[in-house]
């Protein structure tokens, strides 16, 4: 008879020292929410290093336990190509001397030092060497594909991936968000292939009433349906083309739950007769509460544009976060999120450069009976947790943290 299969438990943690570097304010970073406080509730201190941001605290602590200082000099909003790209670079610069002084001033050394983006791997290269540590390279983007830098001359694009590319050799390890983009960073930077950490979610509220926030901050009747969209008010990302799509959507109400530098435009377009109020836009909020806002809908739409490479393979938080909460998500047929939306049958794929097919994939949503609906979104919110969990991706780093500093965390 064979010996009974012991489980093995894993070791416990030992209480270690993480610096989280942002190239931006951190208000509104899930990503990097979702790290730090994680590692914070096991026991770590957690330091995240941030740009400074208008009415933001220069130090606070988060609820779950790490520390959040806000370093270097403030980027002025609205800035356009190329003026934005020298501001940017300037304030590295800043926040890498401002990120020296804050480390080197607290008592120990970091053991990890996690710098998220292309921006903040600079300045977590000048920590590691002041300070030491193992340094994580979080690559959230191809940045020679996306943004500002998608749109500048190819001669351009090729210097900013070879800069990334000096840099990114220096890490101890890169990270990213999805399988296509570790295969193709594999490729550009020439280091060991990408450790995939998706973009998942804890999982949202559950169960009957389901929250009604977004009703309630718009004085909405219960029974309006509510289409989100939730993030980044950035070019590209099909904000436009869902407005324009809410005129053949009659009786439902699109919320513009965000921030960034199409917000002025963006009211303006929501302020159209023919949309007869039906468009509103409110600040974002705070990642710690973002989930129970995003429940409160009845679709999300993620209508990015297939305007650049890292648009096509891009699976956003928001997407996570609509399956999290068991949302029906009408989003862009795209090779990046497409497939998980076909895998766990989490919505509608749309043509996102065409109203009438965002429309339509809205009204194909909202036209099933409200008992059926609610049976679709438990079901999708038991497919994501057993798929695409947080939990099971912040093992896989925590476990690459270990590697690296040779102790559980």
């Amino acid at each position: 008879m064979a010996p009974p299969v012991l489980a093995v438990r894993p070791a416990p943690p030992v209480p270690q020292r993480a610096v989280i570097v942002l190239p931006s304010s951190g208000a509104f970073d899930g990503r990097a929410h979702r790290i730090a406080s994680g590692l914070a509730v096991r026991g770590h201190e957690v330091t995240v290093l941030a740009r400074r941001g208008p009415g933001l605290p220069l130090d606070a602590v988060d609820p779950s336990g790490y520390r959040i200082r806000r370093i270097g000099r403030t980027v002025p909003p609205g800035l356009r190509t190329p003026f934005r790209q020298v501001s940017q670079l300037r304030a590295i610069g800043s926040q890498r001397a401002a990120a020296i002084a804050a480390v080197a001033a607290a008592p120990g050394t970091p053991d990890v030092i996690h710098a998220m983006g292309l921006l903040g791997l600079p300045v977590g290269i000048a920590l590691r060497r002041h300070v030491g540590g193992k340094l994580v390279y979080d690559a959230r983007d191809l940045y020679p594909d996306a943004a500002n830098l998608a749109r500048l001359p190819a001669p351009v694009r090729r210097l900013a991936g070879a800069v990334e590319r000096r840099w990114a050799r220096s890490a101890d390890r890169v990270v990213t968000v999805n399988d296509a983009l570790a295969d193709i960073l594999h490729d550009r930077l020439g280091c060991e292939r990408p450790l995939v950490v998706l973009n998942a979610s804890p999982m949202g509220p559950s169960g009957s009433p389901r929250p009604r926030r977004l009703h309630d901050r718009l004085g909405l009747p219960a029974e309006t349906p509510i289409v989100l969209y939730q993030g980044g008010f950035s070019p590209g990302r099909g904000i436009p083309e869902l407005i324009d799509a809410m005129a053949e959507v009659p009786g439902a109400h699109l919320v513009l739950l965000g921030y960034g530098r199409l917000e002025r435009d963006l009211r303006a377009q929501a302020a159209r007769p023919d949309l007869a109020g039906r468009v509103s836009v409110l600040p974002a909020v705070p990642p710690g509460e973002l989930l129970e806002w995003v429940a409160s809908a009845d679709v999300v739409a993620i209508p990015i544009q297939e305007d650049t490479l890292n648009h096509r393979l891009a699976t956003p938080n928001k997407l996570f976060e609509a399956l999290a909460a068991g949302v029906p998500v009408v989003a862009s047929d795209l090779p990046g999120m497409a497939p998980i939306v076909r895998e766990l049958d989490a919505g509608v794929l749309v043509d996102p450069s065409r109203p009438a097919s965002i429309a339509g994939g809205i009204r194909a949503v909202l036209e099933s009976p409200p008992e059926a609906r609610e049976v679709t979104r438990a079901r999708i919110r038991a497919a994501a947790a057993g798929r695409y969990d947080w939990a099971t991706q912040f093992d896989r780093l925590l476990a690459e943290y270990a590697r690296l500093t040779g102790r559980p965390w």
